[in-house]
């Protein structure tokens, strides 16, 4: 049987979206049930395509169609099932396409000058079709959310591989870290304290927050628009900044606080229920060399206590990750890094070819079992520390087989019987559903199966 590819959600596009437009080229290019699919909205799901850097294929809209099908599908379903989605859950989605959309323009202004009309106005145009998207994957969910494999049905799926069409496995690391950043002093960081405090006291006296926050915020995701994060609920933000947020009224400044980013402070712009729109300036601390050393002291002590000979010394990685380690996402894990591809699900087996460059330099020259010196480094965001590396386990490249690499083939199996029950779903629901598409798609083979329901609802 077919497979039936997975609805993806993407951005509302940015063209092809003028009232003049759509009356003098709209037309209906597909019915299923009580909804139409109109020519505009293929063709602002199609410039969205070519928008994300694609070239230019008109036969791209046959697919386009067989998903925006198969998405209307799950609507009609969904609505008989009574399947919803909280109106938070829509607001914090459009809020979170507009902070793209508006980063790609170069600023809200750019944006609003682009499609002619007011990010509020945009909003509430995308609002209905990402809320049909969002009930749409809800509803895919239910269907495949009791979908389980058996270590028998795994081996199945691996016997009907051929033995020279078996997966080709590269060389895979097992790695744990322990990161460790600069602690700064009271003292050390005073001055940015009184920097941001100095700013407060700009805005107090009548000065614009958002020119402020253009012109002196750190925080390069939201200083471009003034500060402003738009809309989030209390589950988005780090606890000290969302405490601030949800306690001031519309208009308020906040005292200085203090978060894992360094200083804000931050104003409410508006408050919407269980959601609040605010605009934030952010000051970094900066490292001194005092603070490199005095972490690089305690990550030397920690290495010297994780390979003491001494039994009574020693200290298990697993601990010290967990005691010591800065990095939230490992720091419980045993500090076992994680990854996760299209294919398999979060695993601690990492492709030699996706660790960072700086990682696999020191662990391919290291032994199983050995951990690494305290090294310095810079992550992603730029903030300077030391690491530890352990490295637990090294697999050399292989082909692929059940006793090294269960987890992946189980994966692949439980997507492919996935896959199955979706097609077997969207068989039955088409066969009941009225369904018609214009005679210009007749080619499309994506839409074979749908267009002879078409055919035969025309008879």
């Amino acid at each position: 049987m077919k497979k039936f590819l997975v609805i993806a959600s993407g951005f509302i596009c940015l063209f092809l979206n003028t009232q003049a437009q759509k009356k003098n080229i709209d037309k209906v290019v597909a019915v299923l049930g009580s909804n139409i699919i109109l020519l505009s909205d293929l063709n602002q799901q199609y410039a969205q395509f070519l928008n994300s850097g694609n070239t230019d294929d008109p036969k791209i809209k046959c697919y386009i169609l067989q998903q925006m099908l198969a998405q209307k599908l799950l609507k009609q379903q969904a609505e008989i099932d009574s399947v919803v989605v909280e109106e938070s859950q829509i607001d914090e989605e459009v809020e979170k396409r507009m902070r793209y959309q508006i980063q790609k323009a170069g600023g809200q202004e750019r944006l609003e000058q682009f499609l002619n009309r007011s990010v509020l106005q945009y909003k509430d145009e995308i609002r209905p079709d990402i809320k049909e998207q969002l009930i749409s994957n809800k509803m895919q969910q239910k269907i495949t959310q009791d979908v389980s494999i058996t270590p028998l049905e795994v081996k199945k799926y691996f016997d009907g591989y051929k033995k020279d069409s078996l997966p080709d496995i590269p060389t895979e690391y097992e790695i744990g870290e322990i990161v460790m950043y600069p602690k700064l002093t009271k003292a050390e960081k005073q001055k940015y304290h009184d920097k941001i405090d100095a700013l407060r006291l700009r805005v107090k006296s009548g000065e614009d927050f958002a020119f402020l926050a253009k012109s002196y915020s750190e925080d390069p995701g939201s200083a471009p628009d003034g500060g402003d994060l738009g809309f989030f609920d209390r589950t988005r933000m780090v606890k000290e900044f969302t405490a601030q947020a949800f306690k001031l009224k519309a208009g308020e400044i906040s005292p200085v606080f203090e978060t894992e980013h360094g200083f804000h402070i931050l104003q409410v712009i508006e408050r919407r229920g269980e959601q609040v729109q605010a605009r934030h300036i952010l000051i970094r601390p900066q490292n001194t060399q005092a603070s490199l050393d005095r972490v690089k002291l305690k990550a030397d002590t920690i290495y010297q206590n994780l390979t003491s000979k001494d039994p009574a010394k020693k200290m298990p990685f697993s601990y010290a990750a967990s005691q010591y380690s800065d990095n939230k996402e490992s720091q419980y894990n045993g500090g076992m890094l994680l990854y996760a591809d299209n294919v398999t699900a979060r695993t601690t087996f990492i492709p030699a070819d996706k660790l960072e460059p700086g990682v696999f330099l020191i662990v391919d020259t290291m032994k199983v079992g050995e951990m690494s010196t305290p090294t310095r480094f810079t992550d992603a965001s730029g903030k300077e520390g030391y690491k530890i590396l352990y490295l637990k386990n090294k697999i050399p490249p292989h082909k692929g087989n059940l006793e090294q690499d269960y987890a992946k083939f189980k994966e692949k199996a439980q997507q492919e019987k996935t896959d199955k029950i979706l097609s077997e779903w969207f068989e039955k629901r088409r066969e009941n559903s009225y369904i018609r598409i214009d005679e210009d798609y007749d080619d499309c083979d994506e839409l074979k199966i749908w267009s002879a329901k078409s055919k035969s609802a025309q008879k």
